[in-house]
């Protein structure tokens, strides 16, 4: 009776899986703008609702907004720069781009659907427009790039084959494992798909994209012998960062 058992799991786990991986297949589909293939479960729409609604939570945990008006309306004229003189002004996201008041914590984030932020603690070490645009640039690529549907739809499928291995044969565990290490290593790339995007993005708006490689050097000293601020700790690494930046600027100079 116990092997029946183990037998009828384990079909209704491989009935789970079947259903998770036929599901992945179809919500594959080409980005417009990047003209990458992506698994996304969700509609622009959605992307800026999740967004919207996640933003003031997000300035919260930053000590909310920045009080300066001047540096926040630099902040939003470089980004709108940069949108209205790229592909970003035919995507259906609201951009719209916020200064944290956090002094301390190195970062710049973008919400799906278009809520892009920077902390002061990253702005205060920028020294020129230039570089500002950099930041946003890059942000702005992880919005067009679609980067937090994808993550959505690929946890959404991880956590389905979690679900069919717990069922299955108590291997929940195993699979749980494997995709957080894909998770993390798509990222990554990722990361290194809004630098290209946010060169790109520079160069439309006229800004020079060399000083998206000194934001990397401040990034760098910012981080110091032993501490890996925040805005590194979920990206490559920025001397690696350097070189395909190097790389992005040579092609678009041949291209735009």
């Amino acid at each position: 009776m116990r092997g029946k058992n183990f037998k009828i799991r384990l079909l209704i786990g491989l009935a789970i899986a079947l259903f998770f991986v036929v599901k992945r297949c179809s919500q594959r589909e080409e980005n417009p703008y990047t003209g990458r293939m992506q698994t996304i479960s969700m509609s622009p729409d959605k992307e800026i609702q999740i967004g919207l609604a996640s933003a003031p939570g997000m300035a919260q945990q930053h000590g909310g907004l920045h009080p300066n008006t001047q540096y926040q309306a630099l902040v939003d004229n470089v980004g709108h720069k940069l949108i209205t003189s790229s592909i970003a002004r035919e995507t259906p996201y609201e951009y719209e781009f916020h200064l944290l008041a956090d002094p301390n914590t190195i970062n710049a984030f973008a919400l799906p659907g278009g809520q892009i932020f920077i902390t002061y603690a990253l702005f205060s070490q920028l020294e020129n427009e230039d570089q500002l645009a950099g930041v946003l640039g890059h942000e702005i690529g992880h919005v067009l790039g679609r980067h937090s549907a994808e993550r959505i739809a690929e946890s959404e499928y991880w956590q389905g084959l979690v679900t069919a291995g717990s069922v299955g044969g108590d291997i929940g565990g195993l699979v749980s494992g494997i995709g957080q290490n894909t998770l993390l290593t798509n990222g990554r790339e990722d990361e290194l798909e809004s630098d290209d995007l946010g060169v790109k993005f520079m160069m439309k708006a006229g800004y020079q994209p060399e000083e998206m490689i000194d934001v990397m050097e401040i990034l760098k000293a910012a981080a110091g012998p032993n501490r890996v601020p925040e805005f590194q700790s979920t990206h490559p690494d920025p001397e690696n960062r350097i070189e395909k930046i190097r790389a992005s600027i040579e092609k678009y100079k041949k291209t735009l």
